[in-house]
């Protein structure tokens, strides 16, 4: 957000910067280590999911241990994968490997490459936030609460349709360039708002589109036949796992979103002070809260406020902005004491919202005057 159009009677852009300011370099070592230390024990604890029952069959404790490893497997993966945000937002120079690493030891593994969330820039800007342009929100607390219900459970069908994307449609808009144009539009984004239409098409951005739907393509092949090429038998026992994996990775990241938010902006632009509070910060706990919100998304007012700065100082920066921004500030209402809370009211909200009437039911209820 620019400083031109983001502004509010009580919150200085200009205080704040002095307070942080020193906190915006982004420092590789603890990147390289944080991502290559959390992406090597999710593949070790992934093989010990089906290793230990098969390594000791008749021990009581077998299962247990595939069940801990399922769990460190889901958190440290989820960590992993959470670095696809901070990619949209580094600097392109000095991150170059780190961006292609990535893609090779976790992207394209999970069919999430970094093409896939570049429209992510469409929620940072100020006139789209919250909007029809804005492909990471739907106006939850005014939807009733079957949809929030259905953003959760859509974790069991997400696996099978990353599979087609890249399986199928890709080759699809290999082999038909008619096809390239709506398949970037409306199958090429992760996102929240399933209406959500992409735009961005520059020959540099297809180039890498069409690079990293190829290895994806690869993957999907090498996951659906390596089993069959080593034993003669098409069923690997691994989709089992890989899938229960990715339903819990959803899961886990489809609850942190509907914390992100407070959801509230029912149609229209936003104003800034209205874009802050509907975003949330969760400093709180931060054992806990690191695990479900890696990578700085528990600090999602924050990100919103300073997009550039990096996840390893948003703590620092933000316990810096408690201690010296006014107490006025709105940005003290971000502060929510934690996700559960926060998901409540939320549930609320849309519970209310269903007993709204409608437009079309209150101009029935109108009384014919003439």
């Amino acid at each position: 957000m620019s400083d031109a159009s983001t502004h509010s009677p009580t919150f200085s852009f200009a205080q704040a910067r002095r307070l942080i300011g020193d906190l915006n370099s982004p420092k590789p070592w603890i990147y390289w280590t944080d991502f290559l230390t959390s992406i090597l024990i999710g593949h070790i604890a992934i093989h010990g999911i089906l290793f230990i029952p098969r390594r000791f069959p008749d021990t009581a404790w077998a299962w247990g241990g595939s069940a801990v490893c399922y769990v460190i497997t889901v958190l440290a993966y989820m960590r992993a994968l959470m670095f696809i945000h901070e990619l949209v937002h580094l600097p392109k120079r000095g991150f170059g490997a780190f961006r292609f690493v990535w893609n090779a030891l976790c992207g394209i593994l999970f069919l999430v490459p970094s093409f896939l969330y570049y429209p992510h820039v469409d929620h940072h800007r100020r006139k789209h936030y919250g909007t029809d342009h804005d492909g990471e929100y739907l106006a939850l607390s005014h939807m009733g609460r079957w949809m929030i219900v259905g953003f959760v459970v859509q974790a069991l069908l997400v696996p099978f349709l990353g599979i087609a994307r890249f399986l199928i449609i890709s080759p699809v808009c290999w082999v038909i360039p008619g096809a390239r144009q709506w398949v970037h539009r409306h199958a090429s984004t992760m996102l929240v708002d399933p209406s959500y239409e992409r735009t961005d098409a520059g020959p540099e951005l297809m180039r890498t589109v069409v690079i990293q739907e190829f290895f994806c393509f690869l993957w999907c092949i090498v996951l659906l036949s390596r089993h069959y090429f080593r034993t003669g038998i098409w069923f690997d026992p691994f989709w089992i796992v890989a899938y229960g994996v990715g339903i819990g990775l959803l899961v886990l990241n489809e609850i942190r979103t509907l914390g992100a938010h407070r959801w509230t902006n029912e149609e229209g632009e936003m104003t800034f002070e209205e874009q802050l509070l509907d975003t949330v910060n969760y400093p709180h706990k931060p054992w806990i809260s690191e695990l479900w919100g890696p990578i700085g998304t528990r600090y999602h007012a924050l990100h919103h406020l300073f997009p550039r700065m990096p996840y390893h100082n948003l703590a620092k920066a933000h316990q810096r902005l408690v201690q010296g921004l006014p107490a006025d500030s709105p940005y003290h209402r971000t502060i929510a004491t934690s996700l559960t809370s926060e998901i409540v009211a939320l549930w609320h909200r849309a519970r209310e919202s269903e007993r709204r009437p409608s437009f079309a039911e209150t101009v029935n209820k109108t009384p014919d005057r003439r």
